[in-house]
């Protein structure tokens, strides 16, 4: 027999039990957990349109994808604010998650040197329009801000380089040289500013860094070659061929299935470069 429809912003009854679904209470829990007893509002506004997707919000993304082992709250939060960032056009959802990513524990520092992280990979006016987000949050939620601010100066693509093969290895040294005959400028500034002035900022480590940088990788789903750079740069810097799964998992709600199906065809390929059998 059918199971009837709840009122709209309830869970439909779980076959076993006729009672909640425990999907949606899973779900639920988790989005409190991660971003205050309020957090449910988001999705009771939904139940004059469309409670259904409110529903397969707190199910899915929460219930089944935020609930799962393998990364912590606030890895997720940087995955999610990377992806969301470089979609663009996401404030809503951008001032929610910069407001759990302070619920879960990530200062405000950190939370804009994600943004500023993410300018090589997604551009200034995203980052721009993001920071505009997480201003809004920060005031409304009282919060003062110290930001991480660094002496410009020094040999810039010296330290660049340096960095680059902390972060990529020999293989990222060959990827600036291979554009020495066609656009030798470019791997210039390449070094310099990703490398030589934003991953050598404090504020956050290579994880973590890798982790926002995969998730805007992933939401712009045309990024197969540079994905395939930092699937091996997280693992190289620390981050389990688990994590590195989950990564992409975490990037389903906000990016959609098929450029998470993308980047796991990717990931294979770096697997199986590698020798990795992951379980």
């Amino acid at each position: 027999m059918a199971v009837p429809l709840t009122r709209p912003g309830v869970a439909v009854a779980d076959s076993a039990d006729r009672g909640p679904s425990k999907r949606y209470a899973r779900g639920a829990a988790r989005m409190k957990e991660i971003a205050g007893e309020d957090a449910l509002a988001t999705v009771e506004a939904l139940e004059d349109i469309a409670p259904d997707l409110g529903r397969f919000v707190v199910e899915f993304a929460y219930g089944d994808v935020h609930a799962r082992p393998g990364l912590d709250v606030r890895q997720r939060q940087l995955v999610t604010i990377g992806a969301l960032t470089a979609a663009g056009d996401t404030a809503p959802q951008l001032r929610f998650h910069i407001g759990a990513a302070l619920h879960t524990g990530l200062d405000a520092a950190q939370v804009v040197e994600a943004l500023i992280h993410l300018v090589p990979f997604a551009g200034f006016p995203r980052t721009l329009n993001a920071l505009a987000a997480a201003r809004a949050v920060f005031e409304e939620r009282g919060v003062h801000i110290e930001p991480i601010e660094v002496e410009p100066g020094g040999d810039r693509y010296a330290r660049g380089e340096d960095k680059l093969r902390e972060v990529d290895g020999e293989h990222g040294i060959e990827v600036i040289e291979s554009l020495n005959d066609v656009a030798p400028d470019l791997g210039r500034y390449i070094v310099e500013f990703p490398f030589g002035d934003i991953y050598t900022r404090p504020g956050l480590d290579l994880r973590q860094r890798q982790l926002v940088t995969l998730g805007g990788l992933i939401a712009f789903g045309d990024t197969a070659p540079q994905q395939k750079v930092h699937f091996n740069a997280a693992l190289r810097v620390g981050l389990s061929p688990r994590q590195v799964i989950e990564t992409v998992i975490q990037a389903v709600p906000y990016t959609g299935f098929p450029r998470a199906l993308n980047a796991v065809g990717v990931l294979r390929e770096v697997f199986e470069e590698r020798g990795i059998r992951p379980v």
